[in-house]
């Protein structure tokens, strides 16, 4: 028998190395409980730290440290200047490292309320979490509003790494007085599997050694949890799915769809559905850059070519056949609220799910989960760190499946439409079936029917701006201009649908958002009729107007800009409306205590503060004359 070589040994312990199992970690809390202190420990007992590392941090210490110039082992960590300087985690901070039973890969999240979606974004991948406690402070309102996210994230792994003993005398009665606290609370939200250990980040003990201080205790110390947490999933075993990322075809010859493989197995000859259009097929290969494999895993970046010249899109999703995604336009989720403005149910947000990008609405604000009680309370809005049970409505059908049997086909995420932030992060639970089931009858006598027999192109006129600048007066003067040239039209005017349509809303910013919605709904029906509708409301949101011009078939909507200084509006005052919103009679008052966001775009801007009525009018109907068949 040859003797082994050092070159072969060294491929042996490579290849050990890359087929060690990995676990994905998150590190949580509320702030200051020690969590890049307790990440730092790991790395540095377990002599994962290089020793430039190790120098700079030594340097770092001396002018950032929080322990009096000695090794402060958070700042392996917190390597943000901002971090640095505040003694807090901002960002998520990303760590590798294995030892010789696992490998890892740790999150470490800030603990600060106004930094929770980084947290909810850390915990998004990852199979457990250690929510640390400061054992001098016990059960925090972080820590209950962080275990909640990791509940409805799917992570029912948790080692509860009570820190800073060394700061309470090791006491085993404040250990296990935190631990029963935290265990009732976590259980309710069926988070049974915790493991408890009493820990000091500081010092080292329980972290990878047991402490000499706590003999009283006799479970696992933090690594060994780690190296040992059964938290093997099923993805294998879960029916196919792979969201199509980018549809390949680098010549006339090859047509593939490339894509990550959230769960099941995938093998050349294998019948696939094309979700959410339902278009079968079958797997002709499997393409990766070094060469086709004859069966691809969770977690693979694969190209799948079919045998049938099937058309197969960004976002769509490649399934099992015998067991597809669920597919609708309207669900029941979980929302988690990350942004400082608020949510407002009906506006107009996109929300993408896996590689797929749909409009979105949040039609019902079921309730609003108080996370220190887990009380449901009910709300309106939903401001930042708000976790909420709704209702969503698409634009279009999606192919997903619920959060709880599937991650990457069950979570998705909002978007601003304007400014592209991601607002807020959600999970589907399931499809409103009733909803799915509804079709549009169609019938004989339709829109365009309707409008040769009135002898022109239905539209929508949009009259925004602020209160006093004359939308109503000049859509008056407009409509008597269209019944003078024999057409049919009709105004819908604010004030006068809050006598009846919109009677039961405020002005709230939610109210003004469903005030806009139901207008805009009215006006969609009057366009059916074949009419041109004329809109006066001051409707103050850029997103609401947009949501009423999607409504509209191209061309059908026609933002006019009403556009009056705020002193001429107030100056004028015909109602006496901005007198009582000076002196505090009226809340909510837009220009004065709301905002109104003008128009970017408009396709009309009327100067009000500088023409008469009849000359804004007349310039709406050359408007009409040059644009719209009339």
């Amino acid at each position: 028998m040859s003797p082994v070589t050092p070159s072969q040994e060294f491929r042996a312990y490579v290849n050990a190395r890359e087929t060690r199992d990995v676990l994905r970690f998150i590190t949580c809390g509320s702030v200051d409980d020690g969590k890049s202190t307790l990440i730092g420990r790991l790395l540095y007992e377990s002599k994962l730290v290089f020793q430039d590392q190790l120098d700079r941090v030594e340097a770092d210490s001396k002018r950032h440290g929080t322990q009096g110039g000695a090794l402060d082992l958070a700042l392996l960590v917190d390597g943000l200047q901002a971090e640095r300087e505040q003694g807090i985690t901002i960002d998520v901070a990303y760590r590798t490292f294995s030892t010789g039973k696992r490998s890892f890969i740790v999150a470490d999240t800030p603990g600060h309320e106004q930094y929770t979606r980084n947290m909810a974004t850390g915990a998004s991948t990852a199979d457990l979490a250690i929510v640390l406690i400061d054992a001098r402070k016990g059960v925090m309102p972080q820590t209950r509003r962080h275990t909640t996210i990791l509940a409805l994230l799917g992570i029912r792994h948790v080692i509860l790494a009570v820190n800073k003993m060394d700061l309470v005398g090791w006491s085993r009665t404040v250990h296990e007085g935190i631990t029963g606290v935290y265990c009732r609370f976590a259980k309710q939200l069926d988070v049974t599997n915790v493991t408890s250990i009493p820990v000091s980040a500081l010092t080292g003990g329980n972290v990878i050694k047991p402490s000499v201080e706590m003999g009283w205790y006799h479970g696992p110390t933090l690594l060994q949890a780690l190296e040992t947490a059964d938290v093997a999933t099923d993805r294998e075993r879960a029916p196919f799915r792979m969201s199509v990322q980018w549809v390949n075809r680098p010549d006339a010859g090859f047509r593939g769809f490339a894509g990550t493989i959230a769960s099941g197995l995938v093998r050349p000859g294998d019948p696939v559905l094309i979700c959410p259009a339902q278009k079968p097929s079958t797997v002709s290969r499997i393409v990766t850059a070094d060469g086709d494999l004859a069966c691809a895993r969770p977690g693979q970046a694969v190209t799948l070519t079919l045998a049938d010249d099937v058309d197969v899109s960004r976002g769509d999703v490649i399934a099992s056949p015998t067991k597809p995604p669920g597919r609708s336009d309207q669900f029941a989720g979980h929302l988690i609220w990350m942004h400082e403005n608020a949510m407002l149910p009906q506006r107009p947000y996109l929300l993408k799910i896996g590689t797929h990008v749909a409009g979105a609405q949040v039609t019902a604000l079921k309730y609003k989960l108080n996370v220190e009680s887990l009380e449901r309370v009910a709300a309106k809005t939903l401001a930042l760190n708000d976790i909420a049970y709704c209702n969503i409505n698409l634009d279009r059908q999606i192919a997903f499946d619920p959060y709880r049997e599937l991650k990457e086909t069950g979570g998705f995420i909002l978007i601003d439409r304007y400014t592209h932030t991601t607002v807020g992060a959600g999970m589907i639970d399931f499809a409103l079936r009733r909803a799915s089931n509804l079709t549009r009858h169609a019938f004989t006598v339709d829109k365009p029917a309707r409008s040769v027999q009135k002898n022109q192109k239905a539209c929508v006129l949009w009259f925004t701006g602020l209160s006093g600048s004359g939308k109503s007066t000049t859509a008056n003067a407009v409509e008597q201009r269209l019944y003078v040239l024999g057409r049919h039209s009709y105004v819908l005017d604010g004030e006068n649908l809050r006598h009846g349509l919109t009677e039961d809303l405020g002005f709230t910013a939610a109210d003004r958002v469903e005030n806009v919605r139901r207008i805009a709904e009215v006006a969609k029906l009057f366009v059916d009729a074949g009419l041109i509708v004329l809109v006066s409301v001051i409707s103050p949101f850029r997103d609401e107007r947009q949501m009423a011009r999607r409504m509209m078939e191209e061309g059908e909507f026609v933002e006019v800009f009403v556009d009056a200084p705020l002193e001429v509006c107030e100056r004028r005052d015909p109602k006496g409306l901005y007198r009582k919103a000076r002196t505090g009679e009226i809340k909510n008052f837009t220009g004065i205590d709301s905002p109104y966001e003008p128009p970017e775009n408009p396709d009309i801007v009327l100067k009000a503060g500088e023409r008469s009525a009849d000359e804004l009018a007349d310039q709406v109907i050359a408007y009409l004359r040059s644009r719209v068949e009339m």
